[in-house]
């Protein structure tokens, strides 16, 4: 089953008892607005640490926190899970990347092509909340997951084998990234007509242009790890197998007295 899924698929399956969609927008979005009949929502503040290092690493919120939220809202470690916002998925990718780095099978983690905007053209949605049973959702910090510490990013810098990913807009890559780093708006892999991901072949020729390809390790980052969820979970969706992602991206490089190279 592929990383990213239609909004057909979503409408045919949204009901099987083993698919939980998740609404990472506000609450007021979700009540006042509307969403697809059967979805949780999980506000994208909810799953965020308060400060830079609260829990194991960067934005997470902590093991607990996360079950405790999870059980909440009625989702169980075997669900499939189905997240979607109206941001063109970097908030909803934000919470699949939280889930796998907590132990949820990455197979059954999954991004809604598109955003809340593409599924309300063409299908029903409601603003009445589900019933919900809540879990006993179980997470564990994964040690062996993409995410890799500051140490890992310096080594990388001078690895050949190794693409350092920016994913951050062009001014921002301008004023300073890290050394040897290529660009790669995370907004440049979405159609902004369809709110959702290019075509396929325009995805792997961009990606191929900037010199990211599947045979070598992709190491990702930005500067608090909400834009290199989504290029992360586009990435996987294309079957990239080495991908690493640096958690305490450009903020925590910077802090830790790191040099920046500039365009």
């Amino acid at each position: 089953m592929p990383v990213v899924v239609s909004v057909d698929w979503l409408a045919a399956h949204r009901e099987d008892p083993d698919v939980a969609v998740v609404d990472v927008r506000d609450a007021w979005e979700f009540d006042g607005i509307g969403h697809v009949p059967g979805a949780v929502n999980v506000p994208f503040d909810s799953f965020r640490a308060t400060e830079h290092g609260e829990a194991e690493a960067g934005m997470l919120p902590g093991s607990r926190a996360f079950a405790d939220l999870m059980s909440e809202v009625g989702i169980g470690n075997d669900d499939r899970i189905v997240a979607y916002d109206d941001r063109n998925g970097v908030f909803a990718a934000r919470l699949l990347v939280t889930a796998e780095l907590y132990g949820h099978d990455p197979d059954r983690l999954h991004l809604l092509d598109g955003d809340f905007s593409a599924y309300n053209l063409d299908h029903e949605t409601t603003g009445e909340a589900p019933d919900v049973e809540p879990t006993d959702y179980r997470a564990a910090y994964e040690e062996r997951g993409p995410l890799v510490p500051l140490a890992t990013v310096e080594a990388a810098v001078a690895d050949p084998g190794t693409v350092i990913v920016d994913t951050r807009e062009a001014w921002e890559f301008d004023e300073g990234h890290i050394p040897g780093a290529v660009r790669l708006d995370w907004q440049e892999l979405v159609d902004t007509e369809t709110r959702g991901l290019l075509p396929e072949d325009e995805l792997r020729d961009l990606l191929a242009e900037r010199g990211i390809r599947p045979g070598e390790r992709v190491l990702l980052y930005c500067n608090t790890a909400r834009r290199i969820s989504h290029t992360y979970t586009v990435l996987r969706h294309l079957g990239f197998p080495t991908l690493a992602f640096y958690e305490g991206s450009l903020t925590e490089w910077e802090a830790e007295g790191n040099t920046l190279e500039t365009a």
